[in-house]
């Protein structure tokens, strides 16, 4: 079973970055799915990024697009989520997933959380003027 450490989390004014970090343990799924998930109390767990590990291809959901880049280091088996121009309405705990995948558009299409096998603790990001 996979571990993931995130790091990074923490508080920024509007306008403000950050760049959390989740280190995989182990990864046995070469051309596996990684993603970077949020969730607000009393609201679902949505994903704003989403990596395909083989290749680098990359996803993100138009409300974070040109704000947020998701980016990996293979070799560590580490997925990066840059956040630009941060804003209070993505305040949420922010937590890392993984699962296999046999190809970029799997992992584009099986985008629910239910589709994620592996998961890091989250850090909490707090956004406030």
């Amino acid at each position: 079973q996979i571990q993931l450490q995130e790091s990074g989390g923490g508080s920024v004014q509007t306008g403000g970055f950050l760049t959390l970090s989740c280190v995989a343990s182990e990864y046995s799924y070469n051309s596996g799915c990684m993603a970077w998930f949020r969730q607000e109390p009393g609201k679902e767990r949505e994903g704003p990024a989403y990596i395909y590990r083989a290749g680098g291809d990359t996803y993100s959901v138009d409300s974070v697009r040109g704000r947020f880049t998701i980016s990996q280091d293979y070799d560590k088996n580490t997925v990066y989520l840059r956040m630009n121009s941060l804003k209070r309405d993505d305040s949420a705990m922010y937590y890392c997933a993984a699962r296999g995948a046999p190809s970029f558009w799997d992992c584009r299409t099986y985008q629910t959380p239910e589709s994620f096998s592996a998961w890091g603790q989250g850090p909490q990001v707090t956004v406030s003027s």
